[in-house]
């Protein structure tokens, strides 16, 4: 396998953090088939998410760009082949031969297999697993000095939480949102939405079919106010205080979480 796909950081404690997307790394005989320029890519990758997983010693971090495989798709749509693949964005010059496609596809299959181990030891040590799968999102699409896209359906944090069960993960979806409502962000409080801009994707799906209620995956889904979506200038101190703000939230997370470990984990076995 080409290069560096992914990194596991293992550590203990139930709580996962997780980047799929933060990556802008594509394997060199793809940059030429390119459509798209490296700054039109980077616009819809999700850069410096990689840094919010450190909030816990659990992480995984991908290491390759959506745009070369995209681990949050189902197998069939996580190459890009067409513009309605990729929100109508021509992604190549020439689509990649079917010989690099099954490259690709040998980088998410074995993505997915070793997550499921990883995930899995977590689960038998702990009876759950509580997965923060992070991202971010644009908010000025319509150019660099248009207006930004109305707050409030674009808040500062959106919760995708879809694919879990809340009659037993309502709890620590409600604690989490509290507490990022608290904290004290640069300018003001921070938006917090569930299921408004995002619901949640493949990857959180998938932990949900394969773990069912041991697992609680939250799609963290952060508006891109700490940098520029258009320069990709970054500003360390919001970035920063995001990084704060999703570490306040770990001491309620473990309480809101008590009980959960009595349920059963035979299954898994």
């Amino acid at each position: 396998m080409p290069g560096i796909s992914y990194n596991f950081y293992a550590g203990a404690g139930p709580v996962v953090a997780v980047a799929l997307h933060s990556s802008h790394d594509v394997r060199r005989d793809l940059k030429h088939l390119f459509n798209l320029s490296s700054s039109e890519r980077m616009r819809e990758e999700d850069p410096h998410t990689d840094i919010l997983t450190a909030i816990v010693p659990a992480r995984i971090v991908a290491r390759k760009s959506r745009f070369e495989v995209d681990l949050n798709r189902e197998r069939s749509l996580a190459v890009y082949r067409t513009p309605e693949d990729a929100w109508g964005l021509k992604v190549w010059k020439e689509n990649p031969d079917e010989e690099s496609i099954e490259i690709s596809l040998a980088i998410y299959d074995r993505f997915y297999a070793d997550v499921k181990l990883f995930l899995r030891d977590i689960i038998l040590k702990y009876g759950y697993v509580i997965v923060y799968d992070i991202h971010s999102y644009n908010h000025m699409r319509e150019g660099p000095n248009a207006e930004p896209a109305d707050p409030v359906d674009n808040p500062d944090i959106n919760l995708g939480t879809q694919n879990l069960n809340r009659r037993i993960w309502g709890r620590v979806v409600d604690g989490l949102a509290d507490d990022l409502r608290k904290f004290n962000y640069p300018g003001g409080k921070l938006s917090v939405g569930e299921n408004i801009r995002f619901k949640g994707g493949h990857f959180s799906h998938w932990i949900e079919q394969e773990f069912g209620d041991h697992s609680c995956a939250i799609a963290i889904e952060f508006k891109k106010i700490f940098m520029n979506e258009w320069t990709h200038d970054l500003d360390p101190l919001k970035l920063k205080a995001l990084y704060s703000a999703l570490d306040c939230t770990l001491p309620g997370l473990l309480i809101h979480s008590k009980g959960i470990t009595k349920m059963s984990v035979g299954g898994l076995l």
